[in-house]
C-alpha cells in the first residue's frame, strides 16, 4: 500500500529515489506529488525560447531546423550542432564526439529537449541535452513508454541534470498508479463554502489532466492550501502579539519631538505627516506597534523614524535603530545628530533641558568606545542607540527600550530582530517599526509581513533631480564601455562625483550569492550580498562557463592605471576596517575623491548630493529592486542623475529584460511588482531570512491576491475561535507540512 509518507525507494527503487533526493530533496511519495508541473505543453505548441533563463535546467518543446558538424579547433574530435526553433527564435543543441546523432536529429522533426541553458557567442544553447523525438509511430502507440506523449496535455516539470521532465512524469505516474490517497486537511464545510476540489482529486488532476479546466480547478485548490497555511500562521502570530503588553508612549507638548518639529528647516511632505500620525497613534497604545513603512528611495523615511523615536524618548524610554552595515549605521548616527543639532547633546552646556543623546554601537569600536556606548545604553543616558548586529549581542542591555527601528528589513533575519526586541524590560514588548526602501507588493505584505500594518511613502521631497538610466551592452558593443569612462571623466570635469559599483570585493571574496531572489543576506565581512541572477556568457567551445564577477579591488586599480588615471579614486567595501570605511566615505562626501569604486555597501543611506552618476558593473547580477536602490544614491543635488547598467547578458533573455525594465521606469513600486513576477516567486518567505527554501510552489503573489485575501479572512475566523487549532488537526498539520517548524517560527517572530 502506497501512502503519503511512504519512502520513494519502496515505490521507485533505490537508484531513482536517491537521484530525486539528491536533486530535489524528495524522500516520500508526498514530496514527489507536491512537485507540480511548471507548465503544460500541447502537440502543436512549441516552447518560447526567448523566456529561458541562463543557468536553469529547461525542457524545450521545439522543432529541428538544421544540423551540422565541424572539427574541434583545440583538440581531436567533432562538434555536432542541431539548431532548434520555436518558430520565432532559435537556439543550438551541442554534442561533442557524437556525430551519430545526425541520423536522428533530422530537420522537421519535433521533440522535447532537456538540459542546462548556457550561452556561447551571445546565443543560447543546450550542451549535451537529453531529448525525446516525436514520431507518428510513437504517438499512435499506447504502451506505457509513450503514454505521456499520447496525452492531450504534456506536463513539464522543473527538472535537473539527469532527471528530465519526462523521467519525472514517469515517476509520478508510477506513484499515482498505486497510491491510496490522503486524508483531506480542509473541513468539508470550508471546501463546500469556497467551492474547492478534494485534495486527492486535485493531486490527480494536476499531474494527469484531461484538459485545461481540470488544471485550473486543481491549481485553485492547491493555491488555497498554501495561502491558508501561511495565513493561519500569521493569524496566530497577530493574536499572540496583541496579548503582549507594550509601553504606551503618547505624544506630549513641550518635549524634544515638538522642539524638533519647530526647528525643521523644511516642510514635511503630506505622506510624512500622514505616516507620522499613524505611528504616533500606534505608539500611544498598550499593545505593541508592528508597522512596516515602505517608501521610494529618498522619500524621507529617516525623518519619519526620528520623529517616532523622539516621541518614545519624550516618554522616558529609549529607541534602538538597527542598520545592516557599519557604513550605514555610522551614516544614520551622523544624520540623526545633524538633524537634531543641540537636541542631541544632552548634558552639554548649550543643550536644552529635554535634549537626548545619540550613541553609535558597532562591532569594530575600540574597547574604550565600546565600553562607553554600552554604558550609555544600559544607563539610559542615550535616548537613541544606533548600531549593527552588535546591538543583538548578549552583553548589550537597555535601561528601558520602548521602540525598535529596523532599517532595510530584508537585510536581517527574523531571529536578529526578535533578539533585539528581547532587550526590553521584563515581560514588556517594545514597539517595532520596520523600514524599507525596497517597495513590497501588497500580496507580499499580506503573506511575508502579514502581521505588520503597512504604510507607504510615495511622494518625494521637493528638489530631487530626475535620473535617467541606460543599459550598456559591453559584450556586443565594447566601444560603449569606453564611452562610459569618458562620460565619468566629463562629469568629474563638470565638478561632480561618480559611484562605480561591483558585485565582488576582490582577492576571491565574492559578494554575490543569491540565485534569484530576492534579496540579500550578509557575507562574512558584514557586507550585503546582491541578488545574483544569471551567469554571463562565455566559456570555451560553447560550455557557457561563468566569468568571475568584477571586483572592487581589481577594477579600482585598472581604472587608476587606465581610463581614469587623472582622477582621484577611492575604494570602499566591507572588508575595510570601520575607521577606514568611515574615512573613505568622509573624503568622498567632502569632495576630496572624484570616483568611489564600491560594493553594495553604498546601496542605502549614503547621501552625497554632488554625486551625479552611478555606474553598475555586471548589472545583470543584481535584482531590479536592488538596482533601483543603488541608482537612488544619485540625483540628490541640483544636477540630473545618470545610471549606467553595464552588462554582458545575452540579448532577449530575462536577464536583459530585467535591465531594460529598470531603465524604462523610476517607479520603485512597479519595479517591485515586475521583480516579483520575473523571479518566479521561488523565495517568497525569504530564504535569506528563514534559512530554507520557500514552500510556496503554486501560489502566485502577483496574480493570486484574491485567494490570499479570502484565505486570510477564513484563517482569522478559525483562529479567533480556536487559537491553537486543537479542534482542527488537519489545518494544524497543513501548517506544519507547508511551513516546517523553523518557517512557522519565522512567520510568528516577524
Amino acid at each position: 500500500m502506497t501512502g503519503w509518507d511512504t519512502n520513494l525507494d519502496r515505490v521507485l527503487g533505490g537508484k531513482t529515489a536517491k537521484a530525486l533526493n539528491s536533486s530535489f530533496g524528495m524522500s516520500t511519495v508526498g514530496d514527489l506529488l507536491r512537485h507540480y508541473p511548471r507548465r503544460y505543453a500541447e502537440r502543436g505548441e512549441l516552447t518560447a525560447i526567448g523566456g529561458l533563463e541562463i543557468g536553469e535546467h529547461a525542457t524545450v518543446l521545439a522543432r529541428v531546423e538544421r544540423v551540422g558538424k565541424r572539427k574541434m579547433r583545440s583538440r581531436r574530435g567533432t562538434i555536432l550542432q542541431a539548431r532548434i526553433t520555436d518558430g520565432s527564435r532559435s537556439m543550438s543543441c551541442t554534442f561533442f564526439n557524437q556525430a551519430w546523432r545526425e541520423r536522428e536529429l533530422l530537420p522537421g522533426r519535433t521533440g522535447m529537449f532537456a538540459g542546462k541553458v548556457t550561452a556561447y557567442r551571445n546565443e543560447l544553447q543546450l550542451a549535451h541535452p537529453e531529448y525525446q523525438l516525436f514520431t507518428e509511430e510513437e504517438e499512435a502507440d499506447a504502451h506505457d513508454a509513450a503514454r505521456d506523449f499520447a496525452a492531450a496535455l504534456i506536463p513539464v516539470y522543473p527538472a535537473a541534470q539527469g532527471l528530465p521532465s519526462w523521467s519525472l512524469a514517469r515517476c509520478v505516474a508510477q506513484v499515482l498508479d498505486g497510491w491510496q490517497g490522503v486524508e483531506d486537511p480542509l473541513p468539508e464545510s470550508l471546501r463546500e463554502r469556497v467551492g474547492l476540489l478534494g485534495l486527492n482529486q486535485a493531486l490527480h488532476w494536476i499531474h494527469r489532466p484531461d484538459g485545461t479546466n481540470q488544471v485550473d480547478e486543481a491549481r485553485h485548490r492547491l493555491k488555497w492550501d498554501e495561502a491558508l497555511g501561511v495565513q493561519l500562521s500569521l493569524a496566530r502570530s497577530r493574536l499572540r502579539q496583541d496579548e503582549r503588553p507594550a509601553p504606551a508612549c503618547p505624544p506630549i507638548d513641550g518635549g524634544v519631538r515638538a522642539d524638533f518639529d519647530r526647528r525643521l528647516p523644511f516642510a514635511l511632505t503630506e505622506g510624512q505627516v500622514e505616516v507620522g500620525e499613524q505611528l504616533a497613534a500606534d505608539l500611544s497604545e498598550r499593545h505593541p506597534m508592528n508597522r512596516l513603512v515602505q517608501g521610494e528611495v529618498g522619500s524621507g523615511k529617516t525623518v519619519v523614524a526620528l520623529r517616532a523615536m523622539l516621541q518614545v524618548v519624550d516618554s522616558g524610554r529609549q529607541a534602538a535603530m538597527l542598520a545592516p552595515t557599519e557604513v550605514l549605521a555610522a551614516q544614520h548616527a551622523r544624520s540623526l545628530r545633524e538633524l537634531l543639532g543641540e537636541l542631541a547633546r544632552a548634558g552639554e552646556f548649550d543643550s536644552p533641558e529635554h535634549a537626548t543623546r545619540v550613541t553609535l554601537l558597532t562591532g569594530s569600536l575600540s574597547a574604550a568606545q565600546r565600553k562607553q556606548a554600552l554604558l550609555d545604553a544600559a544607563s539610559g543616558a542615550a535616548g537613541i542607540v544606533v548600531g549593527t548586529h552588535a546591538l543583538i549581542q548578549d552583553q548589550v542591555s537597555f535601561a528601558d527600550l520602548g521602540l525598535v527601528v529596523v532599517d532595510e528589513q530584508h537585510r536581517f533575519g527574523v531571529e536578529q530582530r526578535d533578539a533585539l526586541r528581547g532587550r526590553a524590560a521584563e515581560q514588556a514588548c517594545p514597539h517595532l517599526l520596520v523600514m524599507t526602501a525596497t517597495p513590497i507588493p501588497r500580496t507580499v505584505a499580506m503573506t511575508v509581513f502579514g502581521d505588520l500594518r503597512t504604510s507607504a511613502l510615495r511622494e518625494l521631497p521637493r528638489g530631487r533631480s530626475p535620473i535617467s538610466t541606460t543599459v550598456v551592452p559591453a559584450a556586443e558593443k565594447p566601444a560603449w564601455l569606453d564611452r562610459v569612462w569618458q562620460r565619468v571623466t566629463e562629469e568629474v570635469t563638470a565638478g561632480r562625483q561618480v559611484y562605480v559599483v561591483c558585485p565582488r570585493v576582490g582577492d576571491g571574496t565574492v559578494v554575490d550569492s543569491e540565485g534569484s531572489s530576492r534579496s540579500g543576506g550578509e557575507s562574512a565581512d558584514g557586507e550585503v550580498v546582491p541578488e545574483a541572477v544569471d551567469d554571463p556568457p562565455g566559456g570555451a567551445e560553447g560550455n557557457g562557463s561563468r566569468r568571475s564577477p568584477l571586483a572592487v579591488v581589481e577594477l579600482a586599480e585598472r581604472l587608476r592605471q587606465g581610463p581614469l588615471r587623472d582622477l582621484r579614486l577611492g575604494a570602499l567595501h566591507g572588508r575595510l576596517a570601520a575607521d577606514d570605511k568611515d574615512a573613505v566615505m568622509r573624503r568622498f562626501a567632502a569632495g576630496e575623491l572624484d570616483v568611489l569604486v564600491a560594493t553594495t555597501v553604498i546601496e542605502v543611506g549614503v547621501d552625497v548630493p554632488n554625486a551625479s552618476t552611478m555606474v553598475i558593473m555586471d548589472a545583470d547580477r543584481f535584482g531590479m529592486s536592488q538596482l533601483h536602490q543603488l541608482r537612488g544614491r544619485v540625483g540628490r543635488g541640483s544636477a540630473p542623475g545618470l545610471c549606467l547598467l553595464v552588462t554582458e547578458a545575452v540579448p532577449q533573455t530575462p536577464a536583459r529584460g530585467r535591465l531594460d525594465a529598470v531603465a524604462s521606469t523610476t517607479d520603485g513600486f512597479e519595479l517591485a511588482r515586475l521583480d516579483l513576477l520575473q523571479r518566479r516567486e521561488g523565495d517568497v518567505l525569504g530564504e535569506a531570512q528563514s534559512g530554507t527554501k520557500s514552500a510556496l510552489r503554486m501560489l502566485s503573489l502577483v496574480h493570486d491576491e484574491e485567494v490570499i485575501a479570502e484565505a486570510g479572512g477564513e484563517a482569522e475566523a478559525v483562529v479567533r475561535q480556536d487559537p491553537e487549532l486543537r479542534a482542527h488537526p488537519g489545518l494544524a498539520g497543513m501548517i506544519t507540512e507547508l511551513l516546517a517548524e523553523e518557517r512557522a517560527e519565522f512567520l510568528e517572530k516577524s
